[in-house]
């Protein structure tokens, strides 16, 4: 079976619980000031697109991509379903946001994460697909908790 990546409005039941298990496990690895996660209904705001990875009807994972300006993207709410994790999954959703990046012509692409044992395989992730760290952007602050990360396209 292969995996399929759709785009998603955040309305089915099975998403909506992975949502509330990436923000419970954010809470529960970070600060509280620190949370940077999305709750549904910020997942459904104009210039956030969401998307799901689906192994036929099981759900497998998710991501999402923000548009910050016309030329700078920011990866949002990467999660792998829990039955998944280490499968290839999250590797598979972070690609799919980088080509949606490239068609949407972004010159570059970012996050901001944590740090810490909890963060370590996303990290890892991130860094194998060459993304480096980078000052803070958009509204986020750096500390001994937070890092951005960034990647350029072109």
């Amino acid at each position: 079976m292969e995996l399929t990546i759709v785009e998603d409005d955040v309305s089915g039941e099975e998403i909506r619980a992975l949502v509330a298990l990436h923000l419970s496990n954010m809470h529960a690895s970070s600060p509280a000031c620190k949370v940077h996660a999305l709750p549904v209904e910020s997942l459904r705001q104009p210039g956030v697109t969401f998307y799901s990875a689906w192994m036929g009807d099981e759900l497998a994972g998710m991501g999402a991509i923000r548009e910050i300006d016309p030329a700078h993207g920011e990866l949002k709410s990467m999660r792998a379903s829990p039955e998944w994790l280490g499968k290839g999954v999250g590797e598979a959703v972070l690609l799919h946001l980088l080509e949606v990046a490239r068609t949407r012509g972004y010159m570059r692409v970012s996050l901001e994460t944590g740090q810490g044992p909890a963060f370590e395989p996303a990290i890892g992730l991130y860094r194998k697909h060459g993304f480096v760290n980078c000052e803070a952007f958009a509204d986020y602050v750096l500390d001994d908790f937070s890092q951005c990360m960034t990647l350029p396209l072109r």
